[in-house]
Parts: C-alpha cells; structure tokens; sequence
C-alpha cells in the first residue's frame, strides 16, 4: 500500500526595507547579524591605510611618538608645563596616544559613508557599520602605540600598579566618544559637505581644550566642573592616573562627568544617524 508523500517547500524569508516613521528603532540586533561584515570591513581599512606604504603599520608608532617629542621640547623645556612629578615626555605621551587614535577614529568615521559611498548607494546592510568599522581599525593602531608606552614605562621605570586593570575602560570611553561624535559627523557629512573642512580645525581646538600638553590641575578649582564636559578630559586623566598613579588633576566627580557626557553624544548619535539614514543612498 503506497501513500503519497507531501512535499513542502519552504518558502525563502523576505526582507521588506521601508521608509521609516516616527521614533527611530535603533536596531542594534542586525550588528551582530552582520557581524561578520563589520570584520571584513575592519580588515579592509586596515589594508587600505597601509597599501603601497613603505613604512606601514610603523606608522602607528611615529605619529604619537613624534607629536611627544615636540611636547616635551617646547611645552617641557621651554614653556616649563608642570607635569604633576612625572617625566614630561611620558606624561606628555599618555596623553597623546589616547589622543591620537581619538582624532584619528573620528576623522575617518566622520568621512566613512562618503568613502564607502558606491556600496551604500548599490546594497543594502546597517549603515551604522561603516563608521564603526572605521574606529574599529584604529584600535588597532592604538595597540600597536602602546608597546612604545610600555618601553617609556620601563624607561622611565614607572611601577605598574592595580590601576592599569582601568585601561579597558578609559580606551572603551575613548572609542565610544570617538563612534558619537563619528555618528553626528558623518551623517551631517553626507548633507552638508563643507562639514569636511571643519574637521581638521574642530580636531585642533578640541586637543587644546583637553589636557594633552598641560595637566587638568592648572585648571582654577571653580571651572573643573565645566572643563570636565570634554569627555576626553576623563579619557586623558584616567590613562595617565591609570599608568602613572597621578591623582592631582582627577576626581570621581571629573570621571563621572565625562563619561555622562559621552555617552549622551553617542546615544544621540545614534537616533541622529538612524534618522538620517534613509536620505544616505539619495545624497551621495
């Protein structure tokens, strides 16, 4: 006795992209759904930024190295900038390497969805991941910084101490403010290009308003407060207390600051580049 067999044939999943209205649904579960996308596109600026160099990833180590050694000539010796009783070049230098991949991480993802423009005009995936992709590869550059700051530490023999267990959480304050300020640049990129010119000035009047030549001690007690908005002011004090045990120019309340702050520009960036995201394919 025969039965007859029913096939079913499922039915492939479609996806429907539409318009968005009303509150922006952030999400953020299609982060990991792509995930592999934003590896690939990590390792993609990674190879772009170096292709056809001749001192390649060398680079990463040049840039903080050189901008610490003008520090400490002019705003060590001759300006005679106190450095809360450290050497001046390695309190100038955990600064800077912080510092560094900061500008670094938000200059290229402010450009991101400009540089990437003919795959987001042709395919469709989470636009976030392009500028998060972009900080993403200078961490890279970050750590390859970081092996000269621990030949400074044994150098200048600076004792490790449980503080560095902080590190983690200074760097994540770091990339979080750097993917914020990203997200709100990019997006206005796409619209307003002149945006493209503020960016090299913007990165140089902020590295002046953050303790990277000076320490925030010099700063008068009745306006700590209000310096400490600049969320890299505790990213910049956290690293050098981190590693150098310097207490003078920070506080909870400093650290708290900042970190609120940062995390405001980074939630609002990411509504902001949400909402904006469906003019993105149409402007570039």
């Amino acid at each position: 006795m025969k039965t007859d067999a029913i096939e079913t044939v499922k039915k492939p999943d479609t996806v429907i992209i539409q318009p968005m209205k009303g509150l922006v649904a952030l999400n953020l579960r299609d982060l990991w759904i792509y995930r592999e996308l934003v590896y690939f596109l990590t390792w993609r600026d990674l190879k772009v930024r170096y292709k056809q160099s001749v001192l390649g990833v060398l680079w990463a180590i040049i840039n903080p190295l050189v901008t610490t050694v003008v520090f400490a000539i002019i705003f060590g010796n001759f300006a005679k900038f106190p450095s809360n009783g450290v050497p001046y070049p390695i309190f100038s230098y955990t600064a800077t390497l912080p510092w560094t991949f900061f500008a670094a991480a938000l200059t290229v993802s402010a450009r991101s969805m400009l540089t990437s423009g003919g795959m987001v005009s042709k395919i469709y995936f989470p636009r976030i991941i392009v500028p998060l992709s972009s900080v993403f590869a200078n961490l890279a550059d970050f750590l390859v910084g970081f092996v000269i700051m621990i030949g400074m530490l044994i150098f200048y023999r600076v004792t490790p101490t449980l503080n560095m267990l902080w590190l983690p959480a200074f760097l994540l304050l770091a990339t979080i403010t750097a993917l914020g300020v990203g997200l709100w640049f990019s997006a206005l990129l796409v619209m307003y290009r002149d945006i493209n010119y503020l960016l090299p000035f913007l990165t140089t009047i902020w590295m002046y308003l953050s303790p990277v030549v000076y320490a925030s001690s010099t700063i008068p007690e009745q306006y700590r407060i209000l310096y400490s908005l600049n969320p890299m002011v505790g990213v910049i004090e956290g690293f050098r207390w981190a590693l150098l045990g310097t207490q003078q120019s920070i506080s909870p309340s400093m650290i708290a600051i900042s970190s609120g702050i940062a995390l405001l520009i980074f939630i609002t960036g990411l509504f902001f580049f949400r909402r904006m995201e469906r003019i993105f394919a149409d402007m570039i």
